[in-house]
């Protein structure tokens, strides 16, 4: 399943009302740590399907960002049934992504 680009109209459908877990990257195009972090998601999302995986641009969606206090960027934050499980900030390595995750 590809990794979905998703905006503030779509957050409470694709994520708070998931019935899986969905990570949630915060995310934007100038940022260099951000940019390392997509092709790790782009695989961990094509080979797991207990996962999704969006994306969300802070400067396209900046009240989500306030909204969950993103101060720097990528943050990931995951989700199950609507609440936040954990969460994290910066790049890392597939391995540390999947252990984050759970899978």
């Amino acid at each position: 399943m590809p990794v979905k680009h998703i905006n503030k109209d779509e957050f409470t459908r694709e994520v708070l009302e998931s019935d899986k877990k969905v990570l949630v990257d915060f995310y934007a195009e100038w940022c260099g740590p951000c940019k390392m972090m997509a092709p790790v998601l782009e695989k961990i999302s094509e080979d797991n399907n207990s996962v999704s995986i969006v994306k969300i641009n802070v400067d396209e969606s900046p009240e989500l960002a306030e909204k969950y206090n993103v101060m720097s960027i990528p943050a990931f934050f995951l989700f199950e049934k609507g609440n936040v499980i954990n969460k994290t900030v910066g790049a890392m390595s597939e391995k540390e992504m999947m252990d984050f995750i759970g899978i």
